[in-house]
């Protein structure tokens, strides 16, 4: 008897731990948030993806690892650091590790390079925050 106990209580918490999983990801959403997969280690492998939510906060762009329980951003980048080097399209098993109908932007910054994989809508917001600096610096794009 005492089994099915324990497994009754593994059971409700793994339920409680995906309800406040699911509960975060809502709340990172309804803020503003879009999602966005980030890999920090560059290799043509498709592994060491991330899924997440971007934010805006001014000039960085606050990352936010989906299955973390952590409460502040897992990475942080700035605008005044970043430039975008390659773009291109999801090759392989990467698709199953980023959202629908991503692009994947290479882009160095100031504390090392990093690949992000957003769908349409959340590239065009992106690059329109990248393209918002202030006055006085160069936007930087790559052809």
């Amino acid at each position: 008897m005492w089994i099915a106990e324990i497994v009754g209580v593994v059971l409700f918490a793994v339920a409680v731990a995906l309800a406040l999983l699911a509960w975060r990801r809502l709340r990172l959403l309804r803020q503003g948030g879009v999602d966005v997969a980030l890999r920090s280690r560059l290799d043509e492998s498709g592994r060491g993806w991330h899924l997440g939510i971007g934010r805006y906060r001014g000039d960085e762009f606050a990352w936010y690892r989906i299955l973390s329980v952590r409460s502040g951003p897992d990475r942080i980048i700035r605008r005044d650091g970043l430039e975008i080097s390659t773009r291109r399209e999801p090759t392989g098993t990467e698709t199953y590790a980023m959202p629908l109908s991503s692009t994947v932007l290479t882009c160095r910054a100031t504390d090392g390079d990093v690949e992000l994989a957003m769908g349409p809508d959340a590239l065009t917001g992106f690059l329109s925050w990248l393209e918002s600096a202030p006055p006085g610096r160069q936007v930087p794009w790559a052809s």
